[in-house]
């Protein structure tokens, strides 16, 4: 059974290699970027108070995203495993997640770490063009990575969870990558 979270600063390629290994173990890539960026658009409840936190720059609060997650891994298609993109983000994320995991009896988890340049994500990131992806905005993104989210590595290290990957490579050679470590 695969259950992966995928870690990484905005632009590693979480989004693009968890759903490549999704469709390869026929398993639901569950994106909270997808679901957060659906509700803005949608103009949902949800949507409306993630608005402003992205456009400062901010990551949505925990609550807001621990309720889309608890909604999502409630769903049976989840049973034969899954892969989390963007979520958890901070410890306390971490936290709830390892709660609601044994909750639902679904545990036996790893956690990749896409390891890529802050220079390099801003290259990317600029060049997908979106509304919200300014430099200035983009580096903001980093600093809340650093702080915010990059204390999970050590989190999951301390667990024996975490398999870091070079995400500074080729698209395939990620991907080939990432394909070693999560079956070994």
């Amino acid at each position: 059974m695969t259950r992966l979270i995928f870690l990484g600063p905005p632009g590693a390629g979480k989004g693009t290699q968890a759903k490549t290994l999704a469709d390869n173990c026929n398993i639901p890539h569950i994106s909270t970027g997808d679901i957060l960026r659906q509700a803005m658009k949608e103009q949902t409840a949800l949507g409306i108070k993630a608005q402003g936190y992205v456009d400062r720059g901010e990551l949505v609060p925990d609550l807001l995203v621990q309720d889309m997650v608890l909604e999502r891994l409630r769903q049976p298609d989840v049973n034969p495993g899954w892969i989390l993109d963007g979520f958890p983000r901070t410890v306390n994320q971490a936290s709830f997640l390892e709660e609601l995991l044994q909750d639902l009896n679904q545990d036996s988890k790893k956690v990749v770490n896409l390891e890529v340049p802050d220079d390099v994500v801003v290259t990317r990131l600029l060049e997908r063009g979106r509304k919200d992806d300014t430099e200035e905005v983009i580096r903001r993104r980093l600093e809340v990575y650093r702080s915010e989210t990059a204390p999970l590595i050590d989190y999951y290290g301390d667990r024996q969870q975490l398999l870091v990957v070079n995400g500074n490579q080729s698209l395939e050679e990620v991907t080939s990558e990432l394909k070693k470590v999560i079956v070994s």
